[in-house]
């Protein structure tokens, strides 16, 4: 086997082992993204030798990866629904248990023009998936953070989606200056849901994310009440709001819901079974 093969250098896997679950996965995509192929390309080439430059190049991400770096901003991008979205260390970066919120709110009887707003959007993720999805709805997605924003414009585009407003807001704050002339049937948001002590701050990639996407108080649900709370007076009758949340958070999440004034309120399990979103629908006046 030559030492610089393709073959071989899958072989780094080994020594992320403790450090990463998904290590052969991780070996893939930066050796993918190295060469500037995909992962089949690794399979059907598995003899290739790569040029002294390449495996330079290879081997600089590979030593970040050994630091716990994420692989999503070693490599600039995560995939997420069927999206290829470009990420930065100044937003959190797409999870898959985070889809749940796409696909149930696809499955709910929503308008064929719903109008619908994504809170905290991040790199616009939720956002950009819906509007992928369902063309003809008008989203909205706003973030309070700069560079947030600029990122999310910038999947937007590159995603070809033109069906999304992105704009700077912090929650609802900014919305009412937006030309908004009806209420959304629909409001979507991943909050920060983690408690400012919680030791999981301080491992895996979550200590390369920015804390303000991450952190909401003491018990993690300072965010949580206000898009609750607030979404109250946002939505149409009978609109709905979908929130993600820690998975030991939902009957608190309920509660919270119940005291907003929602109803037929519900909390689904992601794919690892943990409660991850809670929905709300808002009743018709009287």
């Amino acid at each position: 086997m030559e030492i610089n093969s393709v073959t071989a250098l899958l072989k780094y896997a080994d020594q992320l082992k403790d450090i990463s679950d998904t290590a052969v996965l991780d070996v893939e995509l930066l050796l993918s993204h190295a060469l500037d192929v995909d992962r089949a390309w690794l399979k059907t080439w598995p003899e290739h030798v790569l040029l002294s430059a390449q495996v330079v190049i290879f081997e600089d991400l590979f030593a970040r990866r050994l630091t716990g770096e994420p692989i999503a901003f070693i490599i600039g991008s995560q995939g997420f629904w069927s999206l290829d979205l470009k990420v930065t260390p100044q937003t959190l970066i797409p999870r898959p248990e985070t889809e749940l919120l796409v696909e149930t709110s696809l499955a709910l009887d929503l308008p064929d023009n719903c109008r619908a707003i994504d809170l905290g959007t991040g790199t616009g993720a939720i956002a950009l998936a819906l509007a992928k999805e369902r063309p003809n709805w008008q989203l909205t997605a706003v973030d309070s953070e700069p560079a947030a924003v600029k990122l999310a414009e910038l999947n937007s585009h590159y995603c070809q989606i033109d069906n999304v407003m992105i704009y700077q807001s912090d929650w609802f704050r900014q919305v009412p200056l937006l030309g908004r002339l009806s209420n959304y049937h629909l409001i979507v948001s991943n909050p920060p849901y983690i408690e400012i002590d919680d030791p999981h701050l301080t491992q895996g990639d979550v200590r390369f994310e920015p804390a303000s996407a991450l952190v909401s108080g003491v018990d993690g649900l300072d965010d949580l009440r206000e898009v609750i709370g607030s979404s109250v007076k946002y939505l149409e009758a009978l609109g709905w709001l979908l929130v993600e949340h820690g998975y030991r958070q939902g009957s608190t999440v309920r509660e919270l819901f119940r005291a907003a004034g929602f109803i037929s309120i519900e909390t689904k399990t992601d794919f690892n079974q943990l409660q991850r979103i809670t929905m709300g629908c808002l009743p018709q006046a009287g």
